[in-house]
């Protein structure tokens, strides 16, 4: 049998982050492997398929268990692992640009940590160049590294903030997200029509109204 990994050898996911920020996790969270992960899963939704009553020997539900396990741990939840992280590589602002970068309408896809259904939206992520500036698709990643775990709303905006600041190494930063949360659409009070906005601000953006203006308009706020 493979020699399992001494969990407190293993960094955690969110170690750079303030405590309040971190999403909460066990000491051995990074214990088990991928496919040790799948295994368990599968077989305890297995038993609450078996629990709904649903026939599992019916041969468009018997490969269901391992499917959503798979979908957990490789596409839902997979911001949790910290070999996740996306790598953010700074390179000389040799354009000398120093105005506002927004990157809007980022591709949002989370899971409410409260009952295990689907937040779906955009996040808006702008900054002020210093003497680096960062690849664009740098900021969709760290959108989706947060995004892609169990998650509050209101914490996942702080998160993308909080990485950015320390990726780009400037507190000029602001972060918007606008989303449709399916704990609200599609049981409780069954609300089709709403969704939630949350914003951080930080730096120039915290202290400067016109800049926090102009972000609004660039994303049509």
């Amino acid at each position: 049998m493979a020699k399992q990994p001494d969990p407190a050898a293993l960094p955690g996911a969110d170690d750079h982050l303030d405590a309040e920020l971190r999403t909460p996790l066990r000491d051995d969270a990074f214990a088990l492997s991928e496919e040790d992960k799948i295994a368990g899963i599968t077989a305890h939704f297995r038993e609450i398929m078996h629990l709904l009553g649903l026939d599992l020997t019916d041969d468009s539900l018997n490969g269901t268990p391992r499917r959503v396990a798979k979908m957990f741990v490789n596409e839902w939840f997979r911001g949790l692992d910290p070999q996740h992280r996306p790598e953010v590589r700074l390179f000389e602002n040799r354009y000398q640009y120093h105005h506002i970068l927004v990157e809007r309408d980022i591709t949002l896809f989370s899971c409410c940590e409260h009952h295990f259904v689907p937040i779906i939206g955009k996040a808006h992520v702008a900054y002020l160049p210093g003497e680096h500036v960062v690849g664009l698709s740098k900021l969709n990643r760290v959108v989706q590294y947060y995004a892609r775990r169990p998650q509050v709303q209101e914490r996942l905006t702080r998160q993308i903030a909080e990485e950015l600041k320390q990726s780009l190494r400037t507190d000029d930063v602001a972060v918007l997200i606008e989303a449709d949360h399916l704990c609200v659409m599609s049981r409780g009070v069954n609300d089709t029509s709403s969704s939630t906005i949350t914003a951080e601000y930080g730096g120039a953006f915290e202290r400067d109204e016109q800049l926090r203006r102009e972000f609004l308009r660039l994303i049509g706020k």
